[in-house]
C-alpha cells in the first residue's frame, strides 16, 4: 500500500475507532489505530502516515496538542479533527492551527468520512507532486545554468590548448585598461612566439606540433599567477596579461620562462636548429607603452618581433624606437 493511502485513527472510544477503521478500510486505505495521542506519536515514530484522524478531546494529550506535534514533526501529514456539534468553535480553531478538516460525531453519514479522507489524501498527493515538480525544475535549472556556464567557458577558450582565446583576451585587456586607469595602476603584456615552429611541424608532424602547443600552454599556466590571463593569441603565439606588474618585473618573469622552456625536454626538440625548443618574448606595459588597447598590443608585438629579428630565444622590452610612426 502506498504511503499516500496510510491513515492513522486516534480516539479513546473503541466504537469510534472501529467505525472509522471499517469505513476507511472498505475504501481501500491502509488503516492503523491508537487509543490516545501519546500512543499515536509512538506509532508515527516507526511508520509514516499521510493522514491522521483524531478526536479533539482525549485523556492526557488532547487532539489539539497532537495536531501541534504532528505539524511540527511531520509537516506533510494532514490532520482531520473529530468533534461534537457543541465544540464547533474548537474545531474551527484547530483548522486555524493547521487541521485540514473536521468531522462531527456521532457520525450521521458515513460517506462524509470517506469524502473528507479522500480530499485530505488528494491534498497530500498534490503537495508531494508539487514539491517533486519544484525539485525537478530546480534540478533542471541548475543543469541548465551549468550547461550555460560550460558553453560560455567554451566560447572564450581555445579549442587546442584550453587557454583563453584571442577574442576573450581582447575583451579582458580593455577591461583591465579601464580598471588600471581608475585605480592609477600599471600592468604588463608578454607576447611569446615559438621559435622555428614551422620547422618543428615539418620535421615532427602536426600532431606533435599540437602536443607541443598544449604542453607550452600548461607550462605557462603553472608559471603564472591566478590573477594573470594566459591566452593563445593565434598559431604559435601566446600572450600573458599580468595585472599590477611593472615592465621590469614582467621582464624578470619573461626571462625565467625563456630559460625554463629552452631547458624543458620537449619531445622532438633535437630536430630544432638549437637542439631545443625556444621562445621569443616581447613585453610592453600600460600606460608607459600605450594608453589604449591597439597601441599597447602593437608595442608588445613589435618587441617580440625585435627579439626574433635579433636571434630568437630572447626577451625584448618595448623601447621608444619601437613606437609606431604616425
Amino acid at each position: 500500500m502506498a504511503e499516500e493511502d496510510r491513515i492513522l485513527v486516534v480516539d479513546d472510544e473503541d466504537t469510534v475507532r472501529s467505525v472509522l477503521y471499517q469505513v476507511l478500510s472498505d475504501d481501500g486505505h491502509a488503516v492503523e489505530s491508537a487509543a490516545n495521542a501519546e500512543q499515536a506519536l509512538e506509532i508515527m515514530k516507526k511508520e509514516s502516515f499521510a493522514l491522521v484522524i483524531t478526536d479533539i478531546k482525549m485523556p492526557g494529550m488532547t487532539g489539539l496538542e497532537l495536531l501541534e506535534e504532528i505539524k511540527a514533526r511531520y509537516s506533510d501529514t494532514q490532520v482531520i479533527i473529530i468533534t461534537s456539534h457543541a465544540s464547533l468553535e474548537t474545531a474551527i480553531s484547530a483548522m486555524r492551527h493547521g487541521a485540514y478538516d473536521y468531522l462531527f460525531k456521532p457520525f450521521e453519514d458515513l460517506d462524509l468520512i470517506s469524502a473528507a479522507a479522500r480530499r485530505a489524501l488528494e491534498k497530500v498527493i498534490l503537495t508531494r507532486e508539487n514539491r517533486s515538480l519544484v525539485e525537478s525544475l530546480a534540478q533542471k535549472n541548475s543543469q541548465l545554468e551549468r550547461a550555460n556556464r560550460i558553453l560560455k567557458d567554451l566560447a572564450c577558450r581555445d579549442g587546442l590548448t584550453r587557454l583563453y582565446n584571442h577574442r576573450y583576451f581582447q575583451d579582458v585587456i580593455q577591461n583591465e585598461i579601464l580598471r588600471a586607469e581608475r585605480h592609477g595602476e600599471v600592468f604588463s603584456l608578454l607576447f611569446l612566439d615559438l621559435d622555428h615552429f614551422k620547422h618543428y611541424n615539418d620535421t615532427n608532424g602536426h600532431l606533435e606540433g599540437d602536443r607541443l602547443l598544449r604542453k607550452l600552454g600548461e607550462i605557462l599556466l603553472k608559471a603564472t599567477r591566478r590573477s594573470d590571463i594566459v591566452a593563445r593569441y593565434g598559431g604559435e603565439e601566446f600572450v600573458i596579461m599580468m595585472p599590477a606588474t611593472p615592465k621590469k618585473n614582467a621582464a624578470v618573469i619573461g626571462e625565467k620562462l625563456r630559460r625554463y622552456i629552452e631547458n624543458f625536454p620537449f619531445s622532438g626538440r633535437e630536430s630544432q636548429p638549437l637542439k631545443k625548443v625556444t621562445i621569443s618574448v616581447g613585453i610592453a606595459s600600460f600606460p608607459e607603452d600605450g594608453a589604449d588597447r591597439p597601441e599597447l598590443v602593437e608595442r608588445a608585438d613589435r618587441a617580440m618581433y625585435r627579439a626574433k629579428k635579433l636571434g630568437r630565444n630572447s626577451v625584448w622590452t618595448a623601447k621608444p624606437e619601437d613606437a609606431p610612426r604616425n
